[in-house]
């Protein structure tokens, strides 16, 4: 691993606390069978598999328990031994479920999800991706019909709200320029869940007024935003803030309850060589740069404000680009 390539830290390690702010990774690839992805990653990560339920396993390691899983409920749940389901489909028994399993693990992705890691043990994300591509891991590009993601779930370092409105204020202006250093897929452009937040949305806490207490916070989100499918998801975040607040909105049994953000824009290019984990760990990091620093963050927001006016600048040239521009003068 080359230092470029390295887990680049963020200012703010810690919470509020004094504890190491921690991070939970999620990876989707294919390539590998179920059995053997469980028994490398077991090897690699120096752990116990265990089995929890059919294709879903436990790697109990020193730093927590990582899942491996196939990323389909009804795939983990089909049971043809079930006695409502006719008697000639019961007959078939393991020889349907082994057309089934062969078939799923070609076109369903197999995740990978770290416990929460602490900042200083991201390298374990780089060293396993690292592996399995050697392995044979394909990621997004390998068919048209793959659209697998790499997830961040980082902990924020408090949850108050002049925070958390710096963290979306650096989430909302970087969006454009995360996008397109993340070379997305053309299978994942296709897909609802890593949509943008509504601009009406972007463009509230945009201003340099906005400054809502908890509650109001949730709600300006959800009114515009009442869906997981967002390249930002909060909904999780807001679970664990006001769950009954957040269920006035949207109920939906899948949002699980985490003082983090859930960052899904990212794909999954494991099979290419010039692609790190840590590559996209180090754009998440310009997130976090940015809204720790407030002198810089309320500059990039006057930018952007300014390229929501219509004029010739803003004809001729994109926010991408510009935000792309100002990033190499401000951030280096």
């Amino acid at each position: 691993m080359t230092q470029d390539q390295a887990c680049r830290m963020p200012s703010i390690r810690n919470t509020s606390e004094g504890k190491e702010r921690r991070v939970g990774v999620e990876v989707e690839i294919s390539g590998l069978t179920y059995e053997n992805l469980v028994a490398l990653a077991a090897q690699l990560l120096k752990g116990k598999a265990r089995l929890d339920s059919r294709y879903v396993t436990r790697i109990e390691t020193p730093s927590g328990d990582y899942t491996i899983e196939l990323d389909s409920d009804p795939i983990k749940d089909l049971d043809l031994r079930d006695e409502r389901l006719p008697e000639t489909i019961r007959e078939l028994g393991g020889h349907a479920m082994e057309v089934i399993d062969a078939a799923a693990e070609r076109i369903v992705p197999l995740e990978i999800i770290t416990p929460p890691l602490p900042l200083s043990e991201l390298e374990t994300v780089e060293y396993l991706c690292d592996k399995l591509r050697e392995a044979g891991a394909l990621g997004s590009r390998e068919a048209l019909i793959y659209a697998f993601g790499l997830q961040l779930n980082p902990e924020l370092p408090d949850l108050e709200p002049a925070t958390l409105v710096n963290y979306f204020r650096a989430f909302a202006g970087l969006y454009d320029w995360l996008k397109a250093r993340h070379q997305l897929d053309i299978s994942r452009k296709f897909t609802t869940y890593i949509e943008p937040w509504d601009s009406d949305y972007v463009d509230l806490i945009m201003e340099l007024d906005y400054a809502p207490d908890q509650g109001q916070l949730m709600k300006d989100y959800l009114h515009y935003n009442p869906t997981r499918n967002r390249a930002l998801d909060l909904l999780p975040l807001f679970a664990h803030l006001n769950e009954t607040l957040l269920r006035e909105y949207v109920d939906d049994e899948r949002v699980k309850s985490r003082p983090t953000l859930h960052y899904r824009l990212p794909d999954c290019d494991i099979d290419n060589p010039e692609w790190h984990f840590s590559s996209v760990w180090n754009d998440w990091v310009v997130v976090e740069e940015l809204a720790a620093d407030a002198g810089k963050l309320a500059d990039l927001m006057g930018e952007y404000r300014a390229s929501r006016k219509l004029s010739f600048k803003n004809l001729t040239t994109s926010w991408k680009d510009r935000c792309d521009a100002w990033l190499k003068q401000n951030l280096g």
